[in-house]
């Protein structure tokens, strides 16, 4: 089944939440989602003309029309490269539309994109304990930086340093 792939917009914020929240749960994360449709919108979506959208998002669409997946992502940069990277925050697909290739075309969408803006890489994380995502991921020739530790500062830890 083809999917059919588009650009979110402020009218999909709801669905996005849903999507994030799908996730979470899959994750066992549920307890940290605290994003809402307003500070979603406000991030995805500024209405000051003078903000930037601090990530972006695509969503795939079921035969029916049913929203059925999400991809979230935003650029950073490589020094290295000297190029900017596509980093792919979430991928979530609705568990009812797995295996119909709608995570492979996310995925694929925006290695397409990274390709068109030149980026040097397109990287994300994968809980070490999801074996299905990393299989999935390996099999679309995704290596992965065993060598390296996510460090995060959030929280008390972060706003120590106001």
């Amino acid at each position: 089944m083809p999917a059919t792939i588009r650009s979110a917009t402020a009218a999909d914020v709801p669905v996005i939440l849903d999507f994030i929240r799908g996730l979470a749960d899959y994750e066992k994360l549920s307890h940290e989602v605290i994003a809402t449709v307003d500070t979603l919108r406000a991030t995805l979506f500024p209405v000051d003309s003078r903000s930037r959208p601090a990530a972006a998002c695509i969503l795939a669409f079921a035969e029916t029309g049913v929203p059925a997946g999400f991809a979230l992502y935003f650029f950073n940069y490589s020094t290295f490269l000297a190029k900017p990277g596509l980093y792919l925050e979430d991928l979530f697909v609705s568990p009812e539309f797995r295996g119909q290739g709608l995570g492979k075309a996310l995925l694929l969408h925006l290695a397409k994109l990274a390709n068109q803006l030149d980026c040097g890489r397109m990287e994300w994380s994968v809980l070490d304990w999801n074996q299905p995502a990393i299989d999935f991921y390996e099999a679309l020739g995704a290596e992965r930086k065993t060598e390296w530790t996510i460090c995060r500062l959030t929280g008390p830890a972060l706003a120590r340093y106001a």
